[in-house]
């Protein structure tokens, strides 16, 4: 798909208007800090406001709701029909109302709202962590948590300037058997470790786009595009498209292999960034279809004292992500075709670690097993963090200073691959890269008011 078709000239006709109002469509600079609220009482609800209210927030803000003790008091969204899908099911978990809103800018301004959920594109989540944090509210953001490397500096930067609790959602670093994994692995039980293998073989089939659609009424599109490039509207790309366009996201390294990717760093002791990236791959298998993003990718990483890889695909159909009798405790998963596992070669003992509820095992030579560990479904003590961090102010488990890390990491992955599969040294006290080609990406490109202050 081009940035520009032929359906741009009708969109660009009404242009002028439109940036008229986007100049204050991000609201920076328009809310003054607010000071930090008092220490809630233990038992005292956090209520929270939902920006995003797609797929992933039908299952985030009801567990929120239910198991950590959250009151929503407001649903922010740009389309009015899932504004009202998520007021109907909100209604089944809590008897208090909520106000609709489609502007993010009223949300920030609230008096009512400790805390937002920022559940909307990846480019989205950045600004609007940003502004949260100048207008005095925590936060709970959907992972990746930014866009580009630069964005989740200026995150990390308005979360200790403003002091808020902003959580990231990989909630793996919340979970009861990944930290019993961690606990291990502390222990110098497997001896020394160099290598660590991080799997996301999904399967997969071609994407393509379709006929456009029309743009709903009432739909703010130049809005919902934020800070990519102008484009016409088109339906799939509102819908779960947008995950195959750069514009968007980072492919699906960053959806969701960035799960295991910050579980590994937490396993060895979140060890800082890495010296070097080197990334092979490409849209081998669904080539010629719509999507942008590789389909299949080998990434390396060299953290100093230990190698990372980091092994992608979209296409083979045996690979399987964790069944519902595995999250349940049920039974430990078959490894070998096991879409989202983490490998460990300690010196001594090998550990295989799965994500969402895959537990672990500990082996030795022949297969032996030292150790074997269930996982448990479930986000519940990941929300449960965040609200209690709320209320104590003490950092959470997926702190944005930490998640950085994870985050970095990813987006060195695909400038690599995006610059066709180069090998680059990087350096962490500069934040640059040995190829002024990749320094110049870890900055984003903004459109004319959507962008993101240097000063938060």
């Amino acid at each position: 798909m081009k940035t520009e078709g032929s359906q741009a000239g009708a969109v660009l006709s009404r242009r002028s208007f439109l940036r008229q109002s986007a100049g204050a469509a991000l609201g920076f600079g328009a809310l003054t800090a607010l000071q930090a609220q008092n220490v809630k009482g233990a038992n005292e609800k956090v209520n929270v406001a939902l920006i995003g209210c797609g797929g992933r927030a039908s299952y985030v803000l009801p567990t929120m709701i239910q198991e950590a003790g959250a009151n929503c008091v407001c649903l922010c969204d740009l389309n009015d029909a899932r504004l009202a899908k998520m007021k109907e099911l909100v209604g089944g978990c809590q008897s208090n109302p909520v106000r609709l809103e489609k502007d993010h800018c009223k949300v920030m301004e609230a008096k009512d709202v400790d805390a937002v959920i920022i559940a909307t594109p990846d480019n989205w989540h950045a600004p609007l962590s940003i502004l949260a944090c100048q207008a005095g509210k925590d936060v709970y953001v959907e992972k990746p948590h930014s866009h580009c490397i630069w964005e989740s500096a200026q995150m990390v930067a308005a979360a200790k300037k403003y002091n808020r609790i902003v959580q990231v959602g990989t909630q793996n670093r919340s979970k009861p058997y990944n930290l019993q994994a961690r606990e291990i692995l502390r222990s110098g039980k497997l001896g020394k470790i160099g290598l660590v293998k991080v799997f996301n073989l999904k399967d997969g089939g071609p994407f393509k786009l379709g006929e456009p659609g029309q743009q709903p009424a009432n739909f703010d599109w130049d809005r919902w595009l934020g800070r990519a490039a102008l484009r016409p509207y088109h339906q799939k790309l509102f819908g779960y498209g947008w995950h195959h366009f750069w514009d968007f996201c980072g492919g699906d390294l960053t959806d969701d292999g960035i799960h295991q990717l910050d579980l590994a760093l937490m396993m060895m002791g979140d060890p800082g960034l890495p010296k070097s990236v080197r990334a092979l791959g490409g849209r081998y298998v669904h080539k010629g279809d719509d999507s942008e993003v590789a389909d299949v990718l080998n990434i390396a990483w060299d953290f100093g004292t230990f190698a990372m890889t980091f092994d992608m695909s979209q296409y083979p159909k045996y690979m399987v992500k964790n069944s519902d009798a595995i999250r349940r405790k049920s039974v430990i998963p078959a490894w070998m075709q096991n879409s989202t596992r983490i490998e460990i070669y300690g010196q001594d003992l090998f550990m295989i670690l799965g994500r969402h509820g895959g537990g672990f095992v500990v082996e030795k030579e022949n297969s032996e097993i030292v150790e074997k560990v269930m996982g448990q479904v479930g986000d519940y003590s990941h929300y449960q963090d965040f609200t209690a961090s709320v209320r104590s102010r003490k950092r959470p488990n997926a702190d944005i200073a930490i998640a950085h890390a994870s985050n970095v990491t990813a987006h060195m992955a695909n400038i690599a691959y995006r610059l066709g599969n180069v090998a680059l040294n990087y350096a962490a006290a500069t934040n640059t890269f040995d190829n002024p080609a990749a320094t110049a990406r870890i900055k984003d490109s903004y459109r004319k008011g959507y962008e993101i202050p240097e000063q938060v």
